[in-house]
């Protein structure tokens, strides 16, 4: 046997059903789609739709805040943080700031507020300058001898104000 003698099986491959060809393909006429109505036309999107009663996502009660501005951080665990100065990628005598962070290759980027959290462990002294941190966090800081300054968040950029216009 050789490569360009390969062929699939008998009945392998089944060919694509060429629809609404006339009467005599089984697949005329309405092409498979039943009869009349939105479901045998093209660009149907009822999702959710019941018929004009009412959908029960508007019947159900709302509950809650859905808040549209929220702050968004880039999450930091502290032991993360104690590898990267065993690795020598952080240097424990300067403070640890978002900048130093993404220069050792715990951030992607700078582009987010930065959280400290408390998993893993601390044993290094440093002096962290971040946006916002855990209480169990700053407790396994300053245990190790550390401090934590806590920076004001970056705040995101109003729209255009609608009156000056």
């Amino acid at each position: 046997m050789k490569l360009n003698e390969l062929k699939d099986n008998e009945g392998a491959r089944k060919g694509r059903m060429r629809v609404g060809r006339g009467y005599g393909s089984g697949k005329g006429v309405t092409a498979g789609r039943g009869q009349k109505g939105q479901k045998s036309r093209s660009g149907v999107a009822i999702k959710g739709y019941e018929g004009g009663q009412m959908p029960i996502h508007m019947r159900l009660p709302k509950r809650g805040f859905n808040n549209p501005f929220p702050t968004v951080y880039a999450i930091v665990n502290i032991g993360r943080v104690q590898r990267a100065i065993d690795e020598g990628k952080l240097d424990a005598s300067k403070p640890v700031t978002a900048q130093a962070l993404v220069g050792a290759g715990l951030l992607r980027r700078k582009d987010k507020d930065v959280r400290l959290l408390a998993k893993g462990e601390l044993t290094a002294k440093v002096a962290f300058e971040l946006t916002s941190a855990s209480k169990g966090a700053q407790e396994a800081v300053e245990k190790a001898g550390g401090s934590i300054k806590l920076i004001p968040a970056a705040k995101p950029k109003p729209a255009a104000d609608k009156a000056s216009a």
